[in-house]
């Protein structure tokens, strides 16, 4: 059996979809202060000043902070079923199916969150690894559980889920530089769907 590990966002879809599903899920009024207050940190992510991880821990906090685990858990289902499909890309739903069908093991692993990524990759039966966000009494902190899975965090939660040993091949699929430890682990790596040159993988 070989292992196939798909990054979601830009991989899986043609766009990151974590900012479509924050204009779904937080409440319009902190939705419209928020696009005003995080405008220069957003701008700053996009001149590739500011990581990412540090735009999406601010914007979390501030979205979510207090707001009942039901109401964004019913927000996610609802995006995943209406949203998300419209933004697949074919060819990675067609190498998704090709893992499939050699009987691969295939898991999605994200820095995207799991209120809307589990019920995605639960009907296409795939196995997933993501981000998630901290809870108390039945209410988001805002903050994320542990770290974002990103960059290292991706490739060390693979391993502490699988053991690379016990898979003929690893393949893995990716889009950004948050993407290289997880490609990195692999035998067979894409980087924006074309083939990675063996020497720029780092082997496992």
């Amino acid at each position: 059996m070989d292992l196939a590990l798909f990054d979601f966002d830009g991989t899986i879809t043609d766009r990151e979809t974590m900012p479509d599903f924050m204009s779904a899920a937080v409440r319009p009024r902190r939705l419209a202060v928020g696009k005003v207050l995080f405008l220069p940190l957003i701008v700053g992510y996009k001149l590739g000043l500011v990581p990412g991880s540090l735009v999406r821990s601010a914007i979390c906090r501030f979205g979510f902070r207090g707001v009942p685990v039901e109401e964004v858990e019913s927000q996610g289902a609802r995006f995943a079923e209406a949203f998300l499909p419209g933004t697949l890309r074919p060819e990675a739903l067609e190498r998704i199916a090709w893992h499939k069908a050699r009987g691969d093991k295939v898991v999605v692993v994200s820095g995207g969150l799991d209120v809307y990524l589990r019920h995605w990759a639960q009907a296409h039966g795939l196995e997933l690894i993501c981000s998630s966000l901290e809870q108390r009494n039945g209410r988001f902190t805002g903050r994320y559980q542990g770290s974002q899975c990103v960059r290292a965090e991706k490739a060390r939660l693979v391993r502490e889920r699988y053991s690379p040993s016990e898979f003929s091949r690893i393949y893995a699929y990716g889009d950004t530089p948050e993407d290289h430890e997880l490609l990195a682990m692999a035998n067979e790596a894409y980087y924006r769907w074309q083939p990675m040159v063996p020497a720029r993988l780092g082997g496992r």
